[in-house]
């Protein structure tokens, strides 16, 4: 074999890595520079010319020509009795470029030489994969479902690169069988012991916000401003937008004529309910609109603590708060404030404050029995056992004895106006 014809027994790299036929002459002249090197000790001298036309490559090494008894560097230097047998009119001091085969390396060195070829294309995609990556994180892709397993789910883009969407970031009412098309966004890429790790999620408000681009061109355009997106993933989400065309309905445009636009949103998120409200800079219209559909009696505000005391009509309570204390949350969330609900308006005056009771209940309980909107004894009474344990995920030993102290409160009071009588 007269030349180095290589360019074509590697050509599976350029197909199955997507690495484009330059850049593969780039790494193979690298390649067999370093074999070289190793081999003669320096590569300096060498000229590696790759024909991309013809598809082959062909290594020159290029000596001195000195007198016999002056030679020191066979690599570098060529005796004149060796060279005139390759020419007879080469002279002293001219250069001699000889043409290196295939058969001039053992096996082991074409074998070190393509295993350092795989590697080098290897890394190059690992690194083309990142970069591409690396920009899109925050933005939408379509893949296909290549194999959903417990933790996570494995999935391919167009180009048959593997990403990953955890459990975590997965809707809860999420479910995945193989082949089946999937949208999220990027949210991060990584670099795992050597290997690119593209994670992808749906739980994400950033996954929301660009749900909401392409649905609603105002958005996209500039025209509407998403100020804040919280969300319960797979439960209820609260999207604060504002526009600076008073021409132009935030609300109105997000969720389109009859829903249209919202909807679509809707069905891909699992059926989460959203919420778009306008934002507005004053904090306690912000917070009305943030409890809706509730109607707020009056609030305060505990600038110190970061708190908000919303006082309301005992029917409005379980409004404000939602299921599973859903809307309060990601209402406190939106305005960056802590929301806490009180009843006003109750007129049974033998009700008994929760906070009285610190002594017999630990303060805590307290605090999370108050956030669900049971600031009074008989608000907690009126409640079932088992809405009281879905509502503030408390342990049934710890309702049973909230209920005992509580109860024994209004027995005790009961006993007392028996004996006087």
């Amino acid at each position: 074999m007269k030349t180095l014809d290589l360019i074509d027994s590697f050509s599976e790299f350029k197909e199955f890595k997507n690495i484009d036929r330059e850049t593969l002459m780039h790494i193979l002249e690298e390649v067999f520079r370093a074999a070289l090197a190793k081999r003669y000790g320096t590569e300096e001298n060498f000229d590696i010319i790759v024909n991309i036309d013809k598809g082959d490559l062909e290594i020159f090494r290029n000596r001195t020509i000195v007198e016999d008894d002056n030679l020191e560097d066979e690599n570098l230097e060529i005796a004149y009795s060796e060279a005139i047998k390759i020419e007879a009119d080469f002279e002293v001091g001219e250069e001699l470029s000889e043409p290196i085969y295939m058969s001039d390396f053992g096996r082991r060195e074409i074998l070190a030489i393509r295993q350092n070829l795989v590697s080098k294309i290897q890394d190059y995609e690992k690194s083309l994969i990142f970069q591409k990556y690396k920009e899109k994180v925050g933005e939408i892709i379509v893949g296909e479902v290549y194999q959903p397993w417990n933790k996570e789910v494995l999935i391919v883009d167009e180009e048959k690169i593997e990403l990953v969407l955890p459990k975590s970031e997965q809707i809860p009412s999420d479910r995945f069988r193989k082949g089946d098309t999937v949208r999220a966004v990027v949210l991060k890429v990584e670099m795992k012991n050597n290997n690119p790790v593209i994670v992808l999620s749906r739980t994400s408000p950033i996954f929301l916000e660009r749900l909401l681009e392409a649905e609603v061109p105002e958005i996209y355009d500039g025209l509407i401003t998403i100020r804040n997106i919280v969300r319960i993933p797979g439960e209820r989400a609260k999207i604060a937008v504002e526009s600076y065309d008073d021409r132009i309905d935030p609300v109105g445009s997000c969720v389109g004529i009859k829903g249209a636009r919202i909807h679509g949103i809707v069905r891909e998120l699992r059926n989460e309910n959203i919420d778009v409200i306008n934002y507005t800079p004053r904090l306690d219209v912000l917070v009305q609109r943030a409890l809706a559909p509730a109607k707020i009696h009056s609030q305060s505000v505990d600038e110190e603590n970061k708190m908000i005391h919303v006082y309301m009509e005992p029917d409005q309570v379980s409004l404000a708060i939602g299921k599973g204390g859903c809307n309060i949350k990601l209402a406190s969330k939106l305005v960056g404030y802590e929301i806490e609900v009180y009843r006003t308006g109750d007129e049974d005056t033998d009700d008994v404050a929760l906070k009285d009771f610190s002594d017999e209940i630990d303060q805590w309980i307290i605090d999370v029995l108050i956030k669900i909107g049971c600031d009074t004894a008989k608000s907690v009474l009126a409640m079932s056992k088992e809405d009281l344990i879905n509502r503030t995920d408390l342990e049934e030993e710890t309702i049973d004895d909230v209920i005992r102290i509580l109860k024994y409160e209004f027995e005790d009071g009961e006993s007392e106006s028996e004996n006087e009588d």
